[in-house]
C-alpha cells in the first residue's frame, strides 16, 4: 500500500532491533528513510540494506541534533527511538536507594533528553508545512514502579508526559503535528540476551520471564513497527497525545493469564 509514500522519515537509534524494524518497515511502505545512530556503521549497513541514509546521531547532544537539521530541515515523521537502560556497560545498581546520580543521570540524558530535543528539532522541522507525526517510544516500564530500573522508569514516564505536553503545544500552536508514544513491554531483544543465555534451558527461561504476561510470550520489534507506521501515516490524523500499550495485555491484569 505504501502507506508513507512522499514521508521524509527520521528513526534514532535505527541500528538494530526496534528502531532497525521501524526503519524497515518505513522503507518497505514508501518512505524516505533517514536511520540515526550514534553507531554511524550499524546505521550505515542498516541503509544500506533497505536503501536509505544514515546519519551518525548521539541525541543526547545538541550539537548533533543542530547538524541534523541543517542537512534536513524539513520532514514529515521523526521516531525518537533511541534508549538505554543503564545496564548496557554493566550490571550496576539502578534501584532508589543504590543508584548514583552520574548514572541516573546518564539514563535520563539519552532516554529523556534525547526525546526533548528531538520534539523540540521536528516541530521547527514540520512548521512550515504545519503538519507531521511525532512518534516516541517509551515503555510499560514509564507506566508502573521498576525498584531495580528506577532512572529507566522514571525517564520513560517523563517521556510518556512530554509526547502530551508536545502534542498540546501543537494544537494550540495551530499545527498539525501529532505526538504519540507506544508503550512495549517485553520485546525479545539484545538485552535479554545474558538473562535467556543459549544453552538447553533457554526455553524455560524465557516462559518464565513472561509467566505474568496473559498471552505468555515475548513481543517482536516487527510489532512495534506496525504501531509506529501507523502513527506515521495519515491513516490516524485524529490521534494526539495518546499512548498506545503493546505489551501482550500485562497491564489489563495477569490474572487474564490462561491457567497452566
Amino acid at each position: 500500500m505504501e502507506r508513507l509514500r512522499n514521508k521524509l522519515c527520521i528513526v534514532t537509534g535505527a541500528g538494530r532491533e526496534i528502531g532497525a524494524a521501524i526503519a524497515r518497515a518505513f522503507a518497505a511502505e514508501g518512505a524516505s528513510v533517514v536511520a540515526t545512530d550514534k553507531n554511524l556503521e550499524r546505521a550505515t549497513a542498516l541503509a544500506r540494506e533497505i536503501g536509505a541514509r544514515a546519519f551518525r546521531l548521539e541525541v543526547s547532544s545538541e550539537e548533533d541534533w543542530q547538524a541534523l537539521a541543517e542537512t534536513w530541515p524539513e520532514i514529515d515523521v521523526l521516531v525518537n527511538n533511541a534508549g538505554v537502560t543503564g545496564f548496557e556497560d554493566a550490571v550496576v545498581p539502578h534501584d532508589p536507594e543504590n543508584a548514583t546520580l552520574t548514572a541516573w543521570r546518564q539514563v535520563h540524558a539519552v532516554n529523556l533528553d534525547g526525546t526533548f530535543l528531538g520534539c523540540r528539532y521536528a516541530i521547527k522541522a514540520m512548521r512550515r508545512r504545519k503538519a507531521g507525526s511525532i512518534v516516541n517510544i517509551s515503555s510499560r516500564s514509564g507506566m508502573i514502579g521498576i525498584p531495580a530500573a528506577a532512572a529507566y522508569a522514571s525517564s520513560k514516564a517523563a517521556v510518556r508526559n512530554h509526547t502530551k505536553s508536545v502534542a498540546l503545544y501543537c494544537a494550540q500552536q495551530g499545527l498539525n503535528i501529532r505526538c504519540n508514544s507506544i508503550h512495549p513491554a517485553a520485546v525479545l531483544t539484545e538485552m535479554w540476551e545474558p538473562m535467556l543465555g543459549d544453552g538447553p534451558q533457554r526455553a524455560e527461561r524465557m516462559a518464565a520471564l513472561v509467566a505474568d504476561t496473559p498471552l505468555r510470550r515475548f513481543g517482536a520489534p516487527e510489532e512495534i513497527a506496525m504501531l509506529a507506521v501507523l502513527l506515521a501515516s495519515d491513516e490516524a490524523p485524529y490521534m494526539t497525545g495518546s499512548e498506545l500499550t503493546i505489551d501482550g495485555g500485562i497491564l489489563a491484569g495477569s490474572a487474564a493469564s490462561p491457567q497452566a
